[in-house]
């Protein structure tokens, strides 16, 4: 009885996290894959693995650690597009390699945490403890609100962004806002999904929306939805059939995007 207590509390934990990842992963998504910055997504986990990596070998909290070193990596993305002048696939390709590479150093030299940091690599949702909870909760908060204050900007900013340029918009801030959200959203979907698959977790809600959705908004809702049925369905078929949550949260999702994409070619 009390190891089916410890694992309902686990699977709860589970479902809180994952419910506040999804909204931050629903909404900032669409953004990113009309941006066209879907990978960078792709990118900024390598650095997050970094992150972790880092504080594994420094004892510190191997989240938070993370946190503050994807947000300085993807403020180097920034820079290097700007002052270095190259495009943005390149310097994100640059961080990456830069940020795996010294993850997997570190896991040479130090293999007494390989194992756990094996864990970000493919999810653990059973490894979210409270603080992360109360991580994602924030997240979600802090997402929802810099969009909400920002939707008008940030649609205006998407569709004509010379437009945007010229009326003073302030598109580096913006810039900022969204790769910085990016980044701390991909460090907490570590937790649950894992480096090799979290980049679905931001593109391919997104993508499903955009197959149905009649309007901008739509689409943000639709993106929302979707990304909280991948995540809480996919938490809750891994827990009654025993299956890998971060496998089970990206095919479910792939699930609903072949019967989106159906929906769209049959109406």
């Amino acid at each position: 009885m009390s190891g089916d207590l410890i694992l309902s509390s686990l699977f709860l934990r589970g479902l809180l996290a994952g419910g506040c990842l999804a909204l931050a992963c629903g909404l900032l998504g669409v953004f990113l894959v009309l941006r066209r910055d879907a990978m960078i997504s792709h990118g900024l986990s390598h650095v997050a693995f970094a992150g972790v990596a880092l504080g594994l070998a420094l004892n510190l909290m191997p989240v938070i650690f993370s946190i503050a070193v994807c947000l300085l990596g993807s403020l180097l993305i920034i820079r290097l597009k700007e002052q270095a002048r190259l495009p943005g696939d390149t310097a994100l390709a640059l961080l990456s390699s830069a940020g795996l590479a010294l993850a997997v150093l570190l896991m040479s030299l130090k293999k007494d945490f390989g194992a756990e940091l094996m864990s970000y690599l493919f999810g653990d949702i059973l490894a979210i403890g409270p603080s992360e909870i109360y991580l994602a909760a924030g997240l979600a908060v802090l997402v929802s609100a810099g969009i909400s204050l920002n939707l008008s900007r940030l649609i205006f900013m998407m569709f004509d962004r010379e437009a945007a340029s010229v009326s003073g918009l302030g598109l580096k801030k913006l810039d900022r806002l969204l790769v910085m959200m990016s980044a701390v959203t991909i460090v907490l979907g570590l937790r649950i999904v894992g480096l090799l698959l979290v980049t679905g977790l931001t593109v391919i809600p997104a993508a499903s929306a955009l197959q149905l959705a009649r309007n901008f908004r739509q689409t943000l809702f639709f993106s929302c939805l979707f990304s909280l049925l991948s995540i809480l369905g996919g938490i809750s078929l891994a827990y009654v059939f025993n299956l890998p949550a971060s496998a089970a949260i990206i095919f479910l999702a792939l699930v609903i995007f072949a019967l989106a994409y159906l929906l769209k070619r049959r109406y």
